[in-house]
């Protein structure tokens, strides 16, 4: 009996250390293999330490991979020559004013003051633009965008995980991570993750400098964002990849982490209706094309805000609208890599060699349709929109050169503007407003930088500025 008794504890035992947990150990761990992630592994690798990414998706790339790629940055020496007038200062106050004031002041000002430097890193690492000059993308509020060659967000992904792993960082995926190590509960120094690795077992990680928090935000956790704003409930689209369900965030909170701004989540007014996606258009941009509703008139100023442009269209019949735009901007291949002649043929984007024909293929009066291009290309023309107050740098071309094309759009989730407290130098902060020593955090997991409303093509700026200074500080194990 006694013998029975030995032998089933032996069993317990090796039963036990069975499921025990591997240990690793590296300078510095980043959770998530999105933007963020990607730019904090370069920087930290890059200073020569040992840097493991986990990403709990069988790819890299995050929500900066199906984003539109284009980063806000003042930048002269490309804005000078097209006689745009620019400034630092007035970046800050309009990504200020832009959140309705809300953003933190401090982040706001290392994020503009770090996008011209970010945009020089990521050209040094291989990254190139467009010839044809600067842009202002929707909701950006000033043309100061910056659009890669490559298509949506591939180009950013490609050159910081080719940077990351030249200078030697390891990139582990199907690995999700379950919970961050602290010391203490709600004290002492994070110095490592939990995590389950793509076959099941268990992993234990250590961070000899830091741990780096890149998870992104929670737009495809229903549950989450609709328990911030209930109206985005299960049956309104959004254009985040499904691994965005702010893991990192609910991970942060239980090591003590505070968390800002939860309830602003922004919804962009250019989703496909079948998808939610930005994808499926001809990319032709607000300073070429109009917004019109299915009674074929325009109703806002297309360079507003996206919450303001996206409230209008909830306004709208049935909450849709069209982009009309003529054959000048459209081009072979789209931004996103698609090409128009495909996306007609699938039925997303309408195309037809008049206007009235054009009004007949989407449903709207045609005389309603002729008017208001017509009292569009007078605003063109005389550099004033009377209607809705366009302004006038975004008044740059007429619809006149057919064919002639639209594109069905609707709101849809975006964005997530909250997420944990950081500092400037990208440490997570406490619910007593205290850093928590050996973690960091950057791109859509952090909030307090944009307010209530994002300026689009700010988020690439987040995650190339905040993502760099988090590897850096990281890896000096600050």
């Amino acid at each position: 009996m006694r013998r029975l008794g030995l032998f089933l504890l032996i069993a317990c035992l090796v039963a036990s250390a069975g499921v025990r947990a591997q240990v690793l150990e590296y300078d510095v761990v980043v959770v998530g293999g999105g933007g963020a992630g990607l730019v904090a592994a370069a920087a930290a690798a890059e200073k020569g330490q040992q840097v493991l990414v986990l990403e709990k998706m069988a790819f890299v790339g995050g929500n900066t991979l199906v984003s539109g790629g284009v980063c806000n940055a003042v930048y002269p020496p490309w804005q000078e020559p097209l006689g745009i007038e620019d400034s630092i200062e007035f970046h800050y106050q309009q990504t200020l004013a832009g959140g309705d004031y809300r953003g933190n002041p401090d982040l706001i000002r290392v994020l503009v003051e770090g996008a011209p430097a970010a945009l020089d890193r990521s050209r040094e690492r291989g990254l190139t633009f467009h010839p044809d000059g600067v842009f202002q993308v929707l909701g950006a509020l000033w043309p100061r965008t910056h659009r890669p060659m490559e298509s949506a967000g591939t180009g950013w992904i490609r050159i910081y995980l080719e940077a990351a792993k030249k200078a030697g960082a390891h990139v582990l995926l199907n690995t999700r991570v379950i919970g961050l190590l602290r010391q203490e509960p709600l004290a002492g120094r994070v110095y490592g993750v939990k995590a389950i690795s793509s076959d099941g077992k268990q992993l234990e990680i250590h961070a000899r400098k830091g741990v780096v928090l890149a998870t992104g935000g929670f737009g495809a956790n229903v549950e989450m964002r609709t328990l911030h704003n209930p109206l985005l409930g299960p049956g309104f689209p959004t254009t985040n990849q499904p691994g965005t369900m702010g893991d990192g965030i609910t991970m942060a909170q239980d090591v003590g982490a505070d968390v800002t701004g939860m309830d602003f989540i922004q919804l962009i007014p250019a989703g496909c209706p079948k998808t939610g996606a930005v994808t499926g258009t001809v990319g032709a941009g607000i300073a070429s094309s109009i917004m019109i509703n299915k009674k074929g008139e325009r109703f806002v100023n297309e360079g507003e805000r996206r919450d303001v442009l996206s409230n209008a269209v909830f306004q709208q019949p049935d909450g849709l609208y069209y982009t009309i735009n003529d054959s000048r901007v459209v081009p072979e291949v789209t931004s996103w890599g698609e090409r128009p002649t495909d996306l007609v043929a699938e039925g997303r984007v309408f195309k037809a060699g008049t206007l009235k024909e054009l009004a007949e293929l989407i449903g709207v009066p045609a005389k309603a349709l002729a008017a208001t291009v017509a009292r569009y290309n007078e605003s063109v023309r005389s550099g004033e929109d009377r209607d809705f107050g366009k302004p006038a740098h975004l008044l740059k071309a007429a619809i006149e050169e057919p064919p002639f094309y639209a594109v069905p759009r609707v709101p849809s989730v975006h964005h997530t503007m909250g997420g944990v407290v950081i500092n400037r130098h990208a440490q997570v902060i406490d619910r007593r407003g205290q850093v928590i020593p050996g973690l960091y955090a950057a791109g859509e997991v952090t909030g307090g930088i944009h307010g209530t409303n994002r300026l689009g093509g700010n988020a690439i700026a987040d995650i190339a500025v905040f993502g760099w200074i988090a590897g850096e500080n990281a890896a000096a194990g600050n």
